[in-house]
């Protein structure tokens, strides 16, 4: 990996949390899955673009945009090996040619100038150690005309379907863990608009999207993920066991309330954010076409 700079992060993603999700990335992706839909009717992926997928993790967002490319090009970057290597194992198996993940920091990241028609990122943008460099970095990475758009949290609040059916966990819940470090650095629109226009975009657009997101099978399924997720676990750690087992009855008994057929369902809210890179010191040269990554 070339040059970092966000150690914490790299060090975390490469971690336990990093691992888990690589070993269940079915399990992740199920609780965004609904919201993939406003995503990329934002980002408006047409055939021939290339793609750049900021914190793609095990690459779902990375392949659907692919597909979406056509004959274009996807790049999907990550600081997660593990993540990666997952990535990389199920677009072979999947059949999807036309995309190259790289690990690297997409704060500093050597993109060449110009080179992509859409950014794109489910989330992984929240985690910058300087969110104005960062994305001032990636606009000089976009082309003319082209386009950002990701999906960061909405917060929900503690009369949130998500904090009732968590609200057990609640008063343990003391402090982020190491891997969900940064993700409420965009939770506030103005803040959004604030760190956007200092980096350069113009026409940045803010839009809440609501949708079910899936945790599990059933309320038993759904509390074991809840329980083994990094921020559960993290503030779980050295916790009396039979506590432990009392407070996951107990979120498994509030988690019936949100099961249906198609599993436990609990209403969430994002952010769906689209900026343009407006006229900047790249002085609408174009990059390399087809880049598929630094050698």
């Amino acid at each position: 990996m070339r040059a970092i700079a966000n150690r914490q992060q790299a060090e975390a993603w490469n971690d336990w949390e990093g691992i888990h999700w690589a070993e269940h990335p079915e399990r992740y992706d199920a609780m965004l899955e609904a919201f993939n839909a406003p995503l990329f009717a934002a980002a408006g992926i047409a055939a021939g673009d290339r793609v750049l997928d900021v914190g793609c993790g095990t690459g779902r967002t990375t392949r659907l945009a692919a597909r979406r490319a056509g004959d274009g090009s996807v790049v999907g970057v990550d600081l997660s090996a593990p993540m990666l290597e997952r990535a990389r194992r199920s677009a072979a198996a999947e059949g999807v040619g036309n995309v190259v993940f790289e690990q690297g920091d997409a704060q500093v990241h050597p993109f060449p100038g110009a080179a992509f028609d859409v950014v794109l990122s489910r989330g992984g943008v929240m985690f910058f150690a300087d969110p104005v460099a960062a994305f001032a970095h990636l606009r000089r990475a976009l082309a003319p005309g082209g386009r950002l758009a990701f999906l960061g949290p909405h917060p929900g609040g503690p009369d949130s379907a998500y904090a009732r059916a968590t609200a057990a966990l609640t008063p343990f819940l003391h402090e982020a863990s190491p891997a969900a470090r940064g993700m409420g650095s965009l939770l506030d629109p103005a803040r959004i608009r604030h760190v956007l226009t200092d980096a350069g975009f113009t026409d940045v657009e803010v839009t809440p999207a609501e949708a079910p997101m899936t945790f599990g099978t059933d309320a038993e399924d759904a509390a074991g993920f809840l329980f083994s997720m990094g921020p559960t676990r993290h503030n779980l750690r050295g916790v009396d066991a039979a506590v432990v087992a009392r407070l996951r009855a107990e979120v498994r008994e509030a988690l019936t309330d949100f099961e249906t057929a198609d599993g436990v369902r609990i209403p969430g809210s994002v952010w769906i954010v689209t900026a343009s890179p407006g006229v900047g010191e790249e002085g609408g040269r174009r990059g390399t076409a087809g880049w598929r990554g630094p050698a």
